[in-house]
């Protein structure tokens, strides 16, 4: 007959339980699999699934009571892992967004949006547009089985115990903002430069022609201009992606260090 006491619910509890709570953070958190289109009970579903996959391969758990104070606070420092890692995944399209936004504004289609059910807000259509392809090539990277890769590896990297993070891991994070405005302008830079070309070009025209129209010539140049530079970028885009999705996975598991370390 099975028999089966305290300890040993509390370990198998303790066993799925904090895995669970770190990777449910990171999906409700984490590009593509966060978004809107995704119902929640399909997240649920899958972080369930990813937990009974990885479980038997993760370090062993701390022995403690689930239902203990200790153990809350481990469960609560799990959830707060797997949330900053999404959030640290998220920077770099964050970035990619703010690169279409740049040259969004730069073409004159910053008053071009529309609402993205995706996201649940106004969006720039060129913004929306590099978005959408950047997330496609994140796909065809295996950008998806990536993440799993990465929080399994986060449970080694980060041990699930009753430490405390550092403090400068939280800052860390936080710094993590400044590279969505320095990889959002260096992504957007060729484009630009190529626009400013254009309106230096127009400047010229205007003053060596004087009877010319700025606003009627200007702005359908301009428009041309974008999206033949935009065209033509598309074709080395994928290079500088592939370095910031290593740098998106390389900073999920870099922002938090154990405070022991």
């Amino acid at each position: 007959m099975l028999t089966l006491n305290t300890a040993q619910i509390d370990a198998w509890i303790v066993f799925y339980a904090f895995p669970l709570a770190r990777i449910l953070g990171m999906i409700v958190t984490v590009p593509l699999w966060s978004t809107a289109g995704i119902p929640r009970r399909t997240r649920l579903i899958l972080g369930f699934a990813i937990t009974l996959a990885i479980a038997p391969a993760l370090p062993p758990m701390p022995v403690i009571q689930p239902a203990s104070l200790a153990g809350l606070w481990i469960l609560a420092q799990q959830m707060l892992i797997g949330i900053a890692m999404g959030f640290a995944a998220r920077v770099v399209f964050a970035a990619i967004d703010m690169a279409g936004t740049f040259i969004g504004f730069q073409m004159g289609l910053g008053f071009a949006s529309f609402f993205d059910p995706l996201q649940g807000a106004q969006t720039p259509v060129l913004a929306e547009f590099i978005g959408l392809l950047a997330l496609l090539l994140f796909m065809a990277f295996d950008g998806h089985l990536l993440y799993i890769s990465t929080v399994a590896q986060s449970f080694y990297a980060i041990p699930v115990g009753p430490e405390a993070l550092a403090a400068s891991s939280w800052r860390n994070l936080a710094e993590l903002g400044s590279k969505i405005f320095s990889a959002g302008l260096l992504l957007a830079l060729p484009v630009i430069v190529a626009l400013l070309i254009v309106n230096v070009a127009l400047g010229v025209l205007t003053k060596a022609a004087p009877q010319l129209n700025l606003f009627a010539l200007g702005f359908p140049v301009t428009l041309m201009g974008g999206f033949v530079g935009v065209a033509v970028s598309l074709n080395y885009i994928s290079e500088p992606l592939h370095t910031l999705f290593d740098f998106a996975l390389q900073s999920m598991l870099g922002f938090a260090v154990p405070a022991s370390q």
